[in-house]
C-alpha cells in the first residue's frame, strides 16, 4: 500500500476545494432557472446553502494555493511567474465578484456578478492547469 505523501494531500485538498468552488457555481447556475420556475425564492435559498460550503472551499483554495507555491516553485521566474501573477489576480477577482454577487440587490447585479464570478473561477482553474504542466 502506498502511504500518502504530504504533497498528494496538499494537491488533493486544492483540487477538492476547486471542485466545490468552480463545479458548484456551474451546477447552481444550471439549476437556477428550474428553481425559479418552482418558486422565485428558491434560487436565494439554494445560493445561501451553497455559500455555506463554497466560502470555506475558497478559503481552502487560498491556503493550499499559497502552500503549493511555497512547496513547488517559490523561486520560479519568467513565464511561470507571469502565469502565477495572472492566477493570483483572477482568483482575487473571483472572490471579489462572488462577494459582490452575494450583496447584489438587482437582477442585473446578480447576473453580472454571477457571470463574472463563474468566468473568473474558470479562468483560475485554467491558469492552475497551466502552472501544473
Amino acid at each position: 500500500m502506498l502511504a500518502p505523501a504530504l504533497d498528494s494531500v496538499r494537491l488533493f485538498l486544492h483540487v477538492l476545494a476547486a471542485t466545490v468552488w468552480v463545479g458548484g457555481q456551474l451546477t447552481l447556475a444550471a439549476l437556477v432557472p428550474v428553481l425559479r420556475m418552482r418558486d422565485t425564492e428558491l434560487p436565494k435559498i439554494a445560493a445561501r446553502a451553497f455559500n455555506r460550503v463554497a466560502w470555506p472551499a475558497f478559503g481552502v483554495l487560498l491556503a493550499t494555493g499559497i502552500w503549493n507555491v511555497a512547496a513547488t516553485n517559490a523561486d520560479a521566474k519568467g513565464s511561470y511567474r507571469a502565469v502565477l501573477t495572472a492566477k493570483v489576480v483572477v482568483v482575487a477577482a473571483s472572490g471579489i465578484t462572488a462577494y459582490a454577487h452575494t450583496k447584489a440587490k438587482t437582477a442585473t447585479g446578480l447576473a453580472v456578478f454571477g457571470a463574472l464570478t463563474g468566468l473568473t473561477a474558470l479562468g483560475a482553474l485554467y491558469l492552475g492547469i497551466l502552472l501544473a504542466g
